[in-house]
């Protein structure tokens, strides 16, 4: 199993932060693997993931919001029934200072064996350093947005 944990201060206001991680559409503007996270069926609360895998293959499955509260906290997770060999997830934390957001995101891999488990593991290779780069592009966006508003 990968997992990686990173925070980071963040100058714009928790519930701006939390907007824009909501619907997880948004990842694929700060992680380069990942191509698409639309919403399912039109449920906000499922989404269909489309990431970039070895060899020039997608890798694809739907995850599920399982944990929520509103300008704090989101956690998701990958759906059994999705049949795509992996088992991920993820959480974000929000924690308001006033004027800055603590930010803080972990996300866990748990690949099969074998060949595919092979080939999902090199797709999810150096998770901390993915994710802190990620978190470093989100806080770009933010503090770009914010002198905007």
């Amino acid at each position: 199993m990968a997992t990686a944990t990173h925070y980071l201060e963040v100058n714009a206001p928790a519930a701006q932060c939390y907007q824009w991680w909501r619907p997880l559409t948004h990842l694929p503007q700060i992680l380069d693997d990942v191509k698409s996270v639309e919403p399912k069926s039109g449920n906000a609360d499922v989404t269909h993931w489309v990431v970039d895998g070895p060899l020039g293959k997608q890798i694809e499955w739907d995850a599920k919001i399982i944990d929520e509260e509103t300008d704090r906290k989101i956690a998701w997770k990958s759906l059994e029934e999705s049949n795509n060999h992996v088992e991920t997830g993820g959480a974000v934390r929000f924690d308001p200072h006033g004027d800055t957001t603590g930010v803080e995101v972990s996300l866990h891999v748990t690949t099969p064996g074998g060949a595919a488990g092979d080939a999902v593991a090199k797709l999810f290779d150096d998770p901390q350093k993915k994710i802190e780069k990620a978190l470093e592009e989100f806080k770009q966006l933010m503090e770009r947005s914010s002198q905007n508003v």
